[in-house]
């Protein structure tokens, strides 16, 4: 993992030099304005815009994230300051402590031992979540390697102690009581442990796993104007009862009132009779053009009368994922776009799916096209791990959530630090511990 800060007159500076250097694929972590510049007369001399950024490097799970150093290759070593200042940001830390020396007693009544974790390829399907049953590790075995008399491995890498797999073992049940995947959970805990060393303690691991499980959820993807001269075709597809209508509202409202564009909202679900008189509405009270789509050649007439606009937003009818006939008319509606407009296409999910749904629902709309992930109904749930599970599984972008039914209010581009607070035991999205 590379971790690296950039300054610049502005952020846009910033991100252009960190750009240069890192390429696109990398994490903004941190970001600070007006930080004065270092030597003399500084005070002098404009102040300037700092970001901290992160990316996975080609062979991350070797690394040892406390030995990296800062010479090699330009990459900076993750610091005691900057660990210290990811783990203010996990309000769990001092909790995990305390909860590991709760338990120290009632561990070594038990035989220990860790879940071998796998070598992941992401293209593989998740095994499916048994969160309620606790995982255990045995004090001489870190993913089944067998640890030598003097505390080290037959590799020669320092065995973590038991202080710090008492440590490891609440990590990896706070990941999957909040539902991560075992699969992915042990992925997570067997990276640190290879790379453990003598040096590393809780602060480290804690901030170590934060780091890996931002960049696993990578940059989010939101609606971006067009390129072109013609408008943006935003589709928003999902089975029934996720909130596609709502969810279009309300970033139709915040592109209409917010951001000032021209919107049109055209809706193909013609099955729900309440979902268009819905959408009717609010294109009532944002005075914005609203149209029912029958039939491709209904979307080609619309589409003429609001070339001009910047975007069109289209809800499609919500049914279930095995309805081949259906997905097929989402299918026709979005291709009908190709070679005329832009387009992009949001899968809304509700948080509160089982994950072995949104696995399956995920593959089932595939056919359809590729996709952007949005999740709904985040304000009915206290888990958070689907979000992560299918993001991985999806290789999907995180878009948006949303967290109840006031528009435009409750949504909110997708904050990867927030959820994987929640994940990890920290402040869940309203602020409460």
């Amino acid at each position: 993992m590379i971790i690296k800060k950039f300054l610049g007159k502005t952020k846009e500076d910033a991100m252009q030099r960190a750009t240069a250097e890192l390429g696109d694929n990398f994490i903004v972590m941190n970001e600070k304005s007006e930080v004065r510049q270092k030597g003399f007369f500084s005070f002098l001399k404009p102040k300037l815009y700092e970001i901290t950024v992160a990316k996975e490097e080609e062979d991350a799970s070797v690394i040892n994230p406390v030995k990296a150093s800062a010479d090699e290759s330009g990459k900076d070593s993750i610091s005691k300051e900057q660990a210290m200042s990811i783990k203010e940001t996990i309000a769990s830390v001092d909790k995990l402590r305390q909860l590991s020396e709760q338990q120290e007693s009632e561990s070594t009544k038990v035989d220990i031992k860790v879940p071998a974790a796998e070598p992941l390829k992401v293209s593989e399907k998740p095994d499916t979540i048994k969160a309620e049953k606790p995982v255990t590790y045995k004090k001489d075995d870190i993913s089944g390697r067998q640890d030598t008399k003097d505390g080290s491995s037959p590799s020669g890498e320092q065995a973590p102690g038991r202080d710090m797999l008492d440590f490891l073992r609440l990590l990896y049940n706070t990941m999957t009581d909040n539902e991560v995947s075992e699969k992915y959970a042990n992925q997570m805990i067997d990276e640190v442990s290879r790379t453990f060393d003598e040096e590393m303690n809780m602060e480290y691991i804690l901030s170590h796993i934060y780091q890996k499980m931002i960049l696993k959820f990578g940059k989010n993807e939101t609606i971006e104007p067009s390129s072109t001269k013609t408008p943006k075709v935003v589709f928003f597809i999902g089975p029934t009862g996720v909130g596609k209508t709502t969810t279009l509202a309300k970033i139709a409202s915040k592109l209409k009132v917010m951001e000032r564009k021209n919107v049109a909202m055209f809706t193909a679900d013609t099955y729900r009779i309440a979902a268009t008189d819905q959408l009717n509405t609010y294109a009532q009270i944002m005075e914005t053009p609203f149209h029912i789509i029958y039939t491709l050649e209904d979307l080609e007439k619309c589409y003429d009368l609001y070339k001009e606009y910047d975007y069109i937003l289209v809800d499609t009818a919500g049914h279930s994922h095995h309805n081949e006939e259906q997905k097929k008319a989402v299918s026709d509606f979005i291709r009908f776009f190709d070679g005329k407009a832009e387009t992009e296409v949001y899968l809304v999910l509700s948080a509160t799916t089982k994950y072995r749904d949104l696995v399956s629902i995920s593959d089932a709309y595939k056919s359809v096209a590729d996709y952007r992930l949005i999740f709904t109904k985040l304000d009915e749930t206290d888990v958070y791990g689907n979000l992560l599970n299918l993001r991985i599984y999806t290789e999907a972008p995180m878009s948006y959530v949303t967290c109840g039914q006031n528009v435009p209010d409750d949504i909110e581009k997708f904050s990867p630090q927030n959820i994987v607070k929640k994940l990890l035991g920290g402040e869940n999205l309203s602020g409460d511990k």
